[in-house]
């Protein structure tokens, strides 16, 4: 019978306790001798309104349930059609006043219906769940279990003596909103459901009831020590290392150890009288020394990032293959570390990091941000009230996730503020697995971690940190501690829409300062969840999306994957940035210095080679004999000589690469893994063309004719091009805002898009100053301005026109007292929508900008204009080209237009409007105007990732400043294809 709770007391699902009945934590393992059952499948499903819409007596032993309907277990019932997903940052979404919960509280019953095998030895099982958002109440054939909280950890239930061999039924009762939801105030989708696995496990008598695996290395002596704690005892055999010992008996033998960049793990069996266990074993001892956290006696730096579990189509239910897919991808981009935001991931998870090679700090299922919006009164951290409930939670991620070499530190949760339960934690944490160190970050005093963490200081700060400069605390006391400790950049980088920018300039400080230990990137992938229109067209919906009272909109898209975990540019950018192998050219001297960026690895592992290209174009190419370099040390190389056949005025590149030289788990032989380029000879001037000028001339129609330019006589635009349709060029400011440049409050400076858009950028107006025709020049003088300002930009347009050819050269002054930075500087122009294959000699194969360019190298490319847009989730600004020297756009035919520029430019190519970018909220909104835009740009503002991090650095601010540019454009003819 369901009673109601008595007066004065609360419901189990707003009891601040961790729940009742369940067994005591332990570690995890994902298959031993002894029998599993999977739970998984088809549940009946209802979902009530309230937690009390409904009795229990669903539960009872011949409940009809075969009216309900079918859901599959694991899932988030929202993202199966029962009420819908949404999306909050740091706001709860309902109200704060802990530990109570709206009585509107989506409640969902599950029931499954399960026979034993017929081999089911019987005895004791328990049945175990990985994971249930937030709160769930059990029952087994009619008798209550227990409830629980804590939606990303695992729980377990004795069950044994309560099975039957058939017509068994299992009934779970889901919460959305319980007590529990108070301290899981993650910025991801609040999304309630059976979402990890069920599993029914037998124990066996004398079977393992928990194991604690004790490795460590000794760098100095290269021995490994190795004691296995076990409940009840039994024996441990390492084959490959000879070793048969019982549980609890300490070893010492030689190993090679576990890292990273090195996965070494031994095969061992763990056996008591009742079960069979593998186990991995990797041996390795992290610790801080000397204020540098260092694993087996070396230093470490996190090229790291932040992960949710995360899949568009089923929330946080990636399955095997995409977790493994998550990891390849990591550590084909150099990714070298996981943070596990913000709570611990699936146990399998684990198992890859461990095999594949990636540093994790596991993070506590514990955040409470929501409180800051209350001035964190009543924050659940500082409330003695709770802390058995984050106990509970630091033991089960503790105890479940201790034996993985992979985890090299605890993390207590994120974004707490402070208070006596995160000491708690910490404590608990410390006598149970002193070997590991702790981290939090949202406590400057440091008082109960081992690691000075922060998110998104600025690239000045973390330079002063790394000096152990930074401005000192109030007590003199934990100023000192903090100093003396490393520093790591928990979050920064944050990658949401186009960027992040600054990866190289952070990076710098990084291999500068042994106290900065690197960071992780916020964060792995967008959020976006798939959505389809009334029509079928699929896109990747955000927050405000399915209606939320309350919501944050696209900031749950911030990832260097895009939500189908196609990589972004930002994650191209970064490889590039972190990539563990520094080559540095001199072309004069003819020497390549190689430098290994690694923390243990040497170098044996890769083969180099180089190529050499004149005007994109290879000329030549072979091979480097690099030594074993170990981690730190550097080689120089000697460059072929040029050849002496070389064209006249041709610009000449090397290339260097490193690639793997054997397969790996992670990546085939051949895969790049670091790579340079440098100048071997500069390009002394543009593409020479021969061709008498032609003179300017003023025809009938009010038009000026220019050689294969028709323009109109009283604006001066060009009209026609080789007889073809055009608009434009004209200089252009504007970009469709990026997110970074919406920014964060904490760095008002950097909030652009407002200031941009109050002073008018997106509605500049054109005064025609004069057309002039002289001689062989057509002269267009124009002033750029918005509205109520008296700001400007005086525009000399100088057209001239030589065979087939028409220059145009641009001076640019700007008047008045220019307080802001410009989004660009350039042309814009719109020419025939066929002109849909565009080939060019620049920067590629991917977009960059002014500080997102370390990923672009030098060479000739060919895309579809399709191919040249980046769908971010949110459409904004995106698809530069950098260092262009010429583009040519054509049609199947081979005809079309090429555009040389001097000095080298940022291409852009556009089948839709800036304005029309600009307005979208989605990539489905975009739709192929009449004709293809063309940017054309001097110079662009950079991106920085002021979404939630620094403004764009100095150096890469647009400042309004006196320019002069020029491009030529040339009609092609139809022709055959060229090929790259």
């Amino acid at each position: 019978m369901d009673v109601a709770p008595a007066p004065g007391t609360l419901p189990y699902y707003e009891d601040v306790s961790p729940g009742t009945g369940a067994l005591p934590p332990r570690a995890w393992w994902s298959v031993s001798d002894a029998r599993r059952l999977n739970l998984g499948g088809a549940w009946r499903f209802r979902l009530s309104a309230t937690a009390e819409a409904e009795d229990a007596s669903f539960a009872r032993p011949g409940f009809d349930a075969s009216h309900w309907d079918v859901l599959p277990v694991p899932s988030h019932w929202p993202l199966q059609g029962y009420g819908r997903p949404a999306y909050t940052n740091v706001r709860y979404p309902f109200p704060v006043d802990p530990p109570h919960v709206p009585t509107e509280n989506p409640t969902g019953d599950h029931l499954r219906a399960f026979d034993l095998p017929d081999d089911w030895p019987g005895g004791a099982a328990v049945l175990r769940f990985e994971g249930v958002d937030s709160c769930a109440r059990v029952w087994l054939n009619g008798e209550e279990l227990g409830t629980f909280k804590g939606s990303r950890l695992p729980v377990e239930f004795e069950v044994g003596e309560r099975l039957r061999p058939r017509g068994n039924v299992l009934a779970v009762r889901v919460h959305q909103w319980s007590s529990g939801s108070y301290l899981e105030d993650q910025d991801m989708w609040w999304l309630p459901g059976i979402f990890r696995e069920v599993t029914l496990i037998e124990r066996p008598e004398g079977a393992v009831c928990d194991v604690f695996v004790h490795c460590g290395y000794d760098h100095a002596t290269g021995l490994g020590t190795l004691r296995v704690d076990c409940t009840p005892g039994g024996t441990l055999t390492v084959p490959e290392l000879g070793l048969d010992i019982p549980t609890g008996a300490p070893v010492i033998v030689p190993v090679e150890p576990w890292s990273a960049e090195l996965p070494r793990l031994y095969d061992a069996e763990l056996a008591t009288e009742g079960e069979r266990v593998p186990l991995r074993i990797g041996f390795r001892t992290v610790a801080v020394e000397d204020g540098v956290l260092k694993v087996n006696g070396r230093r470490i730096l996190f090229r790291g990032v932040n992960r949710h579990e995360f899949d568009p189509d089923h929330g946080r239910v990636p399955d095997q293959e995409t977790m493994r897919r998550d990891l390849l991808l990591m550590k084909q981009h150099n990714v070298n570390a996981v943070r596990t935001s913000h709570y611990p991931p699936h146990p399998a998870f684990l198992d890859l990091c461990d095999e594949l090679g990636l540093w994790v700090v596991d993070e506590c299922d514990l955040e409470t941000h929501g409180f800051e919006e209350v001035g964190w009164r009543g924050n659940p951290v500082d409330d003695e009230r709770w802390t058995p409930a984050l106990l509970d939670r630091a033991a089960r991620m503790v105890e479940r996730d201790k034996n993985h070499p992979s985890v090299v530190m605890w993390s207590l949760g994120n974004e707490c503020g402070t208070g006596s339960g995160l000491s708690a934690m910490a404590a608990w944490i410390r006598r149970r697995d002193p070997a590991r160190p702790i981290h939090y970050e949202g406590d400057l005093s440091c008082r109960d971690v081992d690691v000075y963490s922060r998110m998104y200081a600025d690239h000045a700060e973390c330079e002063l940190i790394g000096r152990r400069e930074e401005p000192p605390q109030a007590d003199p006391e934990a100023d000192a501690r903090r100093r003396n400790m490393p520093f790591l950049l928990c979050e920064y980088a944050h990658a949401m829409g186009n960027g992040p920018g600054g990866l190289s300039e952070y990076q710098r400080i990084f291999e500068t300062y042994e106290r900065c230990q690197g960071g992780f990137v916020w964060e792995w992938i967008d959020h976006g969840l798939r959505h389809r229109t009334a029509d079928g067209t699929a896109y990747f919906a955000y927050g405000g999306d399915f209606g939320e009272e309350l919501h944050d909109g696209n900031f749950v898209c911030d990832g260097l994957l895009f939500p189908d975990r196609t990589p972004s540019p930002g994650l191209l950018e970064f490889k590039k940035v972190v990539q563990p192998v520094r080559i540095e050219g001199d072309a004069e001297r003819g020497l390549v210095t190689v430098t290994n960026l690694h923390d243990v690895a040497d170098l044996s592992g890769l083969a180099f080679g180089w190529v050499r290209e004149e005007e994109g174009v290879r000329t030549d190419h072979g091979r480097f004999e690099v030594p074993a370099l170990g981690p730190g040390e550097s080689a120089r190389l000697e460059l072929p000589l040029m050849p002496r056949e070389v064209t006249a005025g041709a610009e000449a590149w090397w290339t260097v690469r490193a690639v793997l030289a054997e397969d790996t788990a992670w990546a085939p032989a051949g895969h790049e893994v670091a790579w340079a380029q440098f100048a071997a000879r500069k390009r002394q001037g543009g593409r020479v063309r021969r061709g008498a000028p032609h003179p300017a001339r003023r025809a009938e129609g009010g038009v000026v004719v220019l050689g294969p330019g028709t323009f109109d006589a009283a604006s001066g635009r060009l009209k026609y091009l080789g007889g073809s349709l055009v608009s434009g060029p004209e200089l252009d400011v504007w970009r469709a805002p990026i997110d970074n440049d919406r920014g964060m409050d904490w760095y008002p400076q950097g909030q652009l898009e407002p200031k941009w858009r109050a002073l008018g950028l997106h509605r500049m107006r054109r005064r025609v100053v004069r057309v002039s025709v002289g001689g062989d020049v057509l002269t267009v003088a124009t002033r750029i301005a918005p509205a109520a300002s008296d700001l400007g930009l005086r525009v000399l347009h100088s057209w001239t026109a030589a065979g087939d050819r028409l220059t145009l050269q641009v001076r640019v002054e700007p008047e008045g007292d220019w307080t802001l930075p410009l989004p660009r500087l350039g042309l814009r122009m719109g020419v025939c929508p066929t002109l849909d294959r565009v080939r060019w000699y620049g920067g590629g194969p991917g977009e960059a900008y002014p500080d997102t360019r370390a990923a672009s190298r030098i060479g000739r490319y060919e895309a579809g204009v399709e191919e040249l847009q980046t769908p971010y989730v949110r459409p904004q600004e995106n698809g530069a080209r950098a260092d262009v020297r010429w583009a040519e756009l054509r049609r199947t035919d081979g005809s079309g237009l090429r555009v040389d520029g001097a000095p080298p430019f940022w291409l852009t190519a556009r089948p839709w409007t800036t304005e029309a970018l600009d307005a979208a909220a989605h990539t489905h909104e975009l739709t192929r105007g009449d004709m293809l835009w063309l940017h054309l740009d001097h110079a662009l503002h950079g991106v920085g990732s002021h979404a939630c991090g620094p403004e764009v650095l100095p150096e890469f601010r647009l400042t309004a400043a006196p320019a002069a540019f020029g491009f030529t454009f040339t009609v092609l003819r139809p022709a055959p294809e060229e090929s790259l």
